[in-house]
């Protein structure tokens, strides 16, 4: 009877400490894979912030590009802002197959490696 006891008890202390190791491994899954998506997502963003401020410097000279060939400065802000103005539209259109269905399917993909 005391065999069985400890055969019991034995089996039980196996299963705990099983269930806790497991249960530490999914801590620690669930830890890199919020580490892997929030860098990534961060990567992006200064990226996307370096590429931001280089079309910002580059749409301002061809803005005073265009304004002076076509003799006034305004113009060429008015037609730089209406390619602006087009590309928003075209995004804001196309914004869950350009911008949100991408953006998901690469979250899934982090979280599911």
């Amino acid at each position: 009877m005391q065999n069985k006891t400890n055969l019991t008890e034995n089996l039980i202390d196996r299963a705990t400490d099983y269930v806790e190791t497991k249960m530490e491994l999914l801590k620690l899954q669930a830890v890199n894979t919020t580490t892997e998506v929030a860098s990534t997502i961060i990567s992006r963003f200064v990226v996307g912030l370096v590429i931001g401020l280089l079309v910002l410097i580059l749409s301002a000279g061809f803005a005073i590009w265009l304004g002076d060939i076509s003799g006034k400065l305004y113009y060429g802000f008015f037609l730089v802002s209406a390619f602006y103005l087009l590309v928003a539209l075209v995004l804001y259109f196309f914004r869950d197959k350009l911008i949100k269905r991408p953006f998901t399917d690469m979250l899934i993909k982090k979280m599911l490696n």
